[in-house]
């Protein structure tokens, strides 16, 4: 009978045993994944950069080419008809594949800095991020913003110093502008020997050994030659002004900087610096190496209420991205979510944070760009795309239940504003479509003013507004220009004194707006007209910033 008893105890297992195995798969996949993004200044070879990660993960069989006119080929994450045409990065876009028994979630972003508000709220998303510095042009302006970004949550940084086989400027050069300019420490990882036509390869300094560089687009399946020992001194009989040069400038960075340092990495305070030639998959390899081996798992989340660790059963996540007509034939509208803890199955209910509405989770998708493939399992640090109907916004938060919405992703008052003036005026209403979607997604921002139906657009630099035209044009059939506005800034507005908040706004209908979540913003066409409504208005708050789907009124 006891026998019989302890058969059955062992074969059928209990609540708690099930338990404990769903949160150990769930630390297990969470281990498993590595989510970073890729920043730079525009030209500096990020997109190219992307598409080798791509190539030598396994992702895709031929690497595109960011030079439109030149070639048949796209980069896989430039996917809109404007970055084919134009060969530049104006949508970030969200890649997943695997690479050494890890989940490589890779966010490529936009370069050009009037798509600054979109590259922020993907830096929110990550857990790491890789910045490519072009060698010959050095510290940027658009990576300076972007760092000091990322330097607001320490996010980690692999820097990868790019183009080694054009002229470029002394290596010693542009990294002491690095450490000056951006205010971080760098351990280089590898050292060039040779810059431009006599450019070698590079010296691995934690590994003592050198990566031959050979011209010539390298095959990603194909080894680089490695030299160790004696070999490396045969490299230095061959080639002695370049080796002699590498070991000078190796001896004095060994002697004055810090060796890489893991906690110091993590910490958001030291960058691992390597070499390389994107274009001619040289470095490549190393930079995954370096996500696989150093780069964090997913990492806890701050909220309102607590902290939330990835490895916790309940699921939470937050949309950072609404992408509309990503499908032309669907015309469908997709936002991205971030999962932060607990596991996605597909049919999954949870609650909308925002509407307190339950939702459900039906058929979740991952990406190649803009291809999709259904999701059927996703874990923390995985971007899960959820067909969207219009009741996602971007900032809203998805749990199993719990109430708490997470911090950070943040609103940029608007320096530019603009109106849409249609050629054909019985196209109103799909102009008020198009508008509504592109300014959930981000790609504008949408101001309906209290005293004029028509909409004011506001946008951080004009690129925006010719992507938003073109847009218009070619998803939703509306053919407008875009004319300059007359407004100088906007400034979100509130006050603790509703009856007073009231007085204000009764006495400046005709310069204020509400935004897409209702909330009012002061629109000024010149900045002293800012300065004497602050001064009028002492009680009144006027905010450079706010967050999505805060509601400030």
């Amino acid at each position: 009978m006891n026998n019989v008893s302890e058969a059955a105890n062992t074969s059928i297992p209990s609540a708690s045993s099930d338990a404990t195995a769903r949160a150990g798969d769930i630390e297990r996949e969470v281990k498993r994944r590595r989510t970073f993004a890729i920043i730079s200044h525009p030209d500096a070879g990020k997109t190219t950069l992307t598409e080798k990660l791509l190539l030598f993960g396994g992702a895709i069989q031929m690497a595109g080419t960011v030079k439109a006119r030149k070639s048949g080929r796209h980069a896989t994450s430039d996917w809109l008809d404007i970055e084919k045409q134009r060969g530049i990065s104006v949508a970030s876009s969200v890649m997943q594949f695997a690479y050494d028994d890890c989940v490589i979630n890779l966010l490529d972003t936009p370069g050009h800095q009037d798509f600054s508000e979109d590259t922020y709220r993907v830096l929110t998303a990550v857990d790491a991020a890789v910045m490519v510095v072009d060698a010959a042009k050095g510290v940027e302006a658009q990576t300076i913003k972007l760092l000091e970004v990322c330097r607001l949550r320490n996010t980690p940084i692999i820097t990868f110093i790019n183009k080694m086989d054009r002229e470029v400027r002394d290596p010693l050069e542009v990294l002491d502008e690095i450490e000056s300019v951006l205010k971080i420490k760098c351990a280089p990882v590898t050292w060039p020997i040779g810059i431009g036509k006599r450019f070698q390869g590079v010296y691995h300094l934690l590994n003592d050994e050198v990566l031959r560089f050979v011209p010539g687009e390298a095959k990603a399946g194909q080894e680089v030659e490695t030299l160790r020992g004696d070999q490396i001194e045969q490299l230095a009989k061959q080639c002695p002004a370049e080796m002699q040069t590498m070991r000078d400038e190796t001896e004095l960075i060994m002697g004055a900087g810090a060796p890489f340092d893991l906690q110091e990495f993590l910490g958001g305070q030291q960058s691992p610096v390597f070499f390389g030639s994107g274009v001619n998959n040289f470095g490549v390899r190393e930079i995954l190496r370096a996500l696989v081996d150093w780069a964090p798992s997913p990492l806890p989340r701050e909220t309102d209420v607590r902290v939330v660790h990835p490895t916790e059963p309940a699921f939470t996540g937050f949309v950072f991205k609404i992408q509309a007509n990503m499908d032309p034939n669907h015309r469908d509208r997709i936002a991205f979510l971030r999962i932060c803890s607990g596991k996605y199955t597909p049919g999954m209910k949870v609650k909308h944070r925002r509407t307190g509405k339950e939702m459900k989770l039906a058929n979740a998708v991952t990406f190649m760009a803009n291809e999709r493939t259904r999701m059927e399992e996703a874990y923390a640090g995985d971007i899960i795309g959820v067909h969207n109907h219009g009741q996602l916004q971007i900032g809203d938060v998805l749990t199993e239940g719990e109430a708490l919405t997470f911090k950070g992703i943040p609103y940029f008052a608007p320096e530019l504003f603009s109106r849409a003036r249609l050629r054909d005026p019985m196209k109103a209403k799909q102009l008020q479509k198009g508008l509504r979607q592109l300014g959930e997604e981000g790609a504008v921002q949408v101001f309906e003013p209290l005293q004029d139906s028509n909409p004011l657009i506001g946008a951080v630099g004009q690129l925006q507004f010719e992507v938003v035209e073109h847009r218009l044009k070619s998803e939703y059939g509306v053919d407008a220009v875009f004319e300059r506005a007359g407004i100088h800034t906007a400034r979100w507005v509130t006050c603790a004194d509703k009856n007073h908040l009231g007085e204000f706004v009764k006495a400046n209908q005709a310069r204020l707006a509400r935004d897409v979540d209702g909330n009012y913003a002061y629109l000024a066409d010149t900045g002293v007209n800012l300065r004497l409504a602050q001064e009028r208005w002492p009680k009144i708050q006027f905010h450079a910033t706010r967050e999505h789907g805060q509601q400030l009124n």
